[in-house]
């Protein structure tokens, strides 16, 4: 049998959502240079409709990523974070130019938001959206779709060395597991850590 079309399956997904489809439009209209929306708000969506269940709101932080090295004051990013408040008051909106958060990270610079998601926990987790001028869905998926479809929490390469005391306390403090049952943890073999493929970008 053909493997099935993940990246179609998950914009699906996302268009269906009127809450994240409206989100992505907000985003959208700020025209900020590669900017998406990811971890939470694409992983849980997924995570729900892998449960058979109905897909829940954003509950967690919107987490919108954009990347800009000739624009890193952190003020900007609070006044996007302003404007989508007052557009969209229900969501708990988080922006971040990834130019300059390598630092915090104690990573070497990015080159694009992609390249910083893959240096986020969960392979599950660097997954992003965007809605496009011709309301088409596009995906960030550089650890690829695989392990978000599957119901695998993997951590990324450097949170499955010497950042492994991060993924840890991240899903045990999350819930997770509770919350979502069918998820299961990766082993910590070389070859578990590896994962798949990455999507740049698939509309």
């Amino acid at each position: 049998m053909p493997e099935p079309d993940r990246a179609g399956q998950l914009a699906a997904l996302i268009q269906a959502d009127p809450c994240r489809w409206h989100a992505l439009a907000l985003v959208r209209d700020l025209c900020l240079p590669d900017c998406w929306i990811g971890a939470g708000f694409v992983r849980n969506a997924a995570w729900d409709r892998s449960h058979g269940r109905a897909v829940s709101a954003p509950d967690t932080d919107a987490d919108v990523i954009w990347f800009d090295p000739a624009r890193t004051d952190p003020g900007l990013d609070r006044s996007y974070e302003a404007a989508l408040a007052a557009a969209a008051p229900g969501i708990a909106w988080s922006v971040k130019n990834q130019a300059r958060m390598h630092a915090r990270n104690a990573d070497a610079p990015y080159t694009c938001s992609t390249d910083a998601m893959r240096h986020w926990p969960e392979t599950a987790t660097a997954v992003a959206v965007r809605r496009t001028r011709a309301d088409a869905c596009e995906i960030a998926a550089p650890c690829g779709l695989d392990d978000l479809f599957d119901l695998l929490l993997r951590p990324t390469p450097r949170f499955a060395a010497e950042k492994r005391a991060v993924f840890d306390g991240r899903v045990a403090g999350k819930g997770w597991l509770a919350r979502w049952p069918g998820l299961r943890l990766a082993g910590t073999g070389g070859r578990d850590i590896a994962g798949t493929g990455g999507l740049d970008i698939a509309g």
